[in-house]
């Protein structure tokens, strides 16, 4: 069982990691930021049932669920913003990814959460079947389609079409 003292900890060292992940997933800043905050609500929340090395885990599960579910929703915000934000984004993830962001945005919201939570965060079939509440048969055929139209879009013979198709 963890102490209320160890959370604030947990907080600032994790929650930079947290949101990149749900980044990843929702592929908007503002959105990740929410699920980020929703996230450690639910930890503070249930704080006292938890164990420490079991936080990771169920930071990640709730994340994926509530980018999933952000995604269901019929309306979803969009922010237009007229100038820049006034803190610059250090921790945002280099521009040498945009194209694989790209293509991640172009995946349906399961799928996206099946490749960050197998690939980026490195977890098993069986822990991403858990976090997502999925049967492992849906995890591996959805990483196969999710990586079968990221190859798709990736390839060298997409970017020659996106360029004019010129070789």
């Amino acid at each position: 069982m963890a102490d209320r003292e160890s959370f604030t900890d947990v907080a600032r060292d994790r929650a930079p990691a947290w949101r990149r992940v749900s980044f990843l997933m929702c592929g908007d800043w503002a959105l990740a930021e929410d699920i980020v905050q929703v996230t450690l609500l639910r930890l503070y929340k249930r704080w006292h049932r938890l164990d420490l090395p079991g936080i990771e885990a169920y930071a990640r599960k709730v994340m994926a669920r509530l980018a999933i579910d952000s995604a269901r929703q019929p309306h979803r915000r969009s922010e237009l913003l007229t100038a820049p934000p006034e803190r610059p984004r250090l921790d945002a993830i280099p521009e040498d990814g945009a194209e694989i962001r790209a293509a991640l945005g172009t995946l349906g919201p399961r799928q996206r959460a099946v490749l960050v939570l197998r690939f980026y965060c490195d977890l098993s079939v069986a822990e991403t079947a858990s976090a997502l509440r999925i049967s492992e048969g849906t995890v591996k055929s959805q990483s196969a389609r999710a990586l079968a139209t990221l190859r798709t879009l990736l390839s060298p013979d997409a970017a020659a079409l996106k360029n004019g198709g010129a070789q």
